[in-house]
């Protein structure tokens, strides 16, 4: 959370909509015009991913991303789209860079092929250098048991609503089942850290003994 207690506010107080305020500002639009007459792939008229922040800015998008990950809108779309036009041989790089305005509302340009590699490989580099951060953290003792929860409940919901904003929709049951795996792969993930640093196997905390699979 921000200190003036509003960056998750936009995530959790009103769900999509809010954050989507913020992402949107004024709502100008900077979305290029698609009624051309441009000759563009049945599978590129028909992808709806980012369809609920038609009509934001790059930069809206990017600051919104910047405040809360460590990847730009750039790289968070073209992610998206190299899973989303993966075949069996790879993935669709040309028809990516060559459509990506049609693709993403807030991107104006086309990029290279190498573009879109370039961008996934730095989303793909920054996923495991944020990933090899919050391992760390959560196991070197430095997050209470409690700490951890509520990092992990933040964390969740700024993941949950990128999600939405690419189209996925979560029923209730189905955002409460993914936080009690998380909490639960969790928790583990402190117990055996502890047996890593604690050689009697007992928990610093709680005293709980931890049972080695050895």
């Amino acid at each position: 959370m921000t200190e003036d207690g509003s960056a998750m506010g936009a995530v959790s107080e009103d769900g999509v909509t809010a954050a989507i305020r913020r992402v949107d500002g004024d709502g100008a639009t900077d979305a290029p015009d698609e009624g051309a007459g441009e000759d563009v792939p049945d599978d590129v008229a028909d992808y709806k991913r980012f369809s609920k922040i038609d009509g934001a800015t790059y930069d809206r998008a990017n600051e919104f991303l910047r405040d809360r990950t460590y990847i730009t809108a750039r790289e968070w779309a073209i992610a998206r789209l190299c899973a989303d036009f993966r075949t069996e041989t790879g993935v669709e790089m040309t028809k990516i860079g060559e459509n990506l305005p049609h693709l993403v509302p807030f991107m104006t340009d086309t990029y290279t092929p190498q573009a879109v590699n370039q961008a996934r490989a730095s989303f793909e580099e920054k996923v495991q250098k944020a990933g090899a951060t919050f391992l760390y953290g959560a196991m070197c003792d430095f997050f209470t048991a409690e700490e951890l929860d509520d990092l992990m409940y933040e964390v969740t919901e700024v993941a949950k609503f990128l999600l939405e904003v690419e189209g996925v929709e979560l029923t209730v049951e189905e955002e409460l089942a993914a936080e009690d795996r998380i909490s639960t792969v969790m928790r583990e993930v402190r117990e055996q850290s502890a047996a890593l640093r604690h050689d009697e196997m007992q928990c610093p905390e709680c005293g709980h003994t931890i049972e080695s699979e050895d």
